[in-house]
C-alpha cells in the first residue's frame, strides 16, 4: 500500500507532495508544541498552561475562520454530539503533554503519542469504528505495532 497516491503516469501530483510536506511540518509543530507547552506549564501551572495554549489557538483559529472560513458554523448544532468530543480530547492531550514532557522529555512523549495513535487508529480501522472504512489488521501490521511497543521500551530505557 502506497502512502502517497500515485497517478496513472506513476507520478505523485504536486498537491499530494505539498500536503505530505504540510503534514510533515505539522508533525514538527506537535513536537515543538509539546516542549513549549511543557515549559509554559512549569512556569504558570499545568492547567493554566493548557488553557493559555488553547486560548491562543482559539483566537488564531477564530481569525483564520473569519478571513478564510467558507462553512456554516451554525451546523455544529446539527452534528451528532459525539463529534464534539474532539475538543475535549484535545484538552486532555495538551494537559497530559504539559505534565509529561518536563518529566520524560519531548522525544519519549511524542514517540509514545505517535505509537498510541497508530495502535488506536489501527483498531478503529480494523473494526470500522466511527464510520471509517474497515481495513483489517493482518499479521504484518500486528508485528509492526508490537515492534513500536518494543521501540518505546528501548527509547525510554534509562
Amino acid at each position: 500500500m502506497w502512502i502517497v497516491k500515485i497517478d496513472e503516469s506513476g507520478e505523485c501530483s504536486f498537491m499530494q507532495w505539498l500536503l505530505m510536506a504540510l503534514v510533515f511540518l505539522g508533525g514538527i509543530g506537535v513536537a515543538v508544541q509539546a516542549s513549549v507547552n511543557g515549559g509554559l506549564g512549569q512556569k504558570i501551572g499545568v492547567f493554566e498552561g493548557a488553557f493559555v495554549s488553547f486560548l491562543v489557538g482559539t483566537v488564531t483559529l477564530f481569525l483564520v475562520m473569519l478571513f478564510f472560513g467558507r462553512g456554516n458554523l451554525l451546523q455544529v448544532f446539527q452534528v451528532p454530539k459525539w463529534q464534539l468530543l474532539g475538543g475535549l480530547m484535545g484538552a486532555f492531550f495538551v494537559s497530559i503533554m504539559v505534565i509529561s514532557v518536563p518529566r520524560i522529555g519531548a522525544g519519549a512523549a511524542i514517540f509514545t503519542v505517535v505509537s498510541a495513535q497508530l495502535i488506536a487508529s489501527s483498531l478503529i480501522d480494523h473494526f470500522g469504528w466511527l464510520g471509517v472504512k474497515q481495513i483489517p489488521l493482518d499479521g504484518q501490521r500486528i508485528i509492526a505495532l508490537l515492534l513500536m511497543i518494543i521501540a518505546i521500551t528501548l527509547y525510554t530505557k534509562s
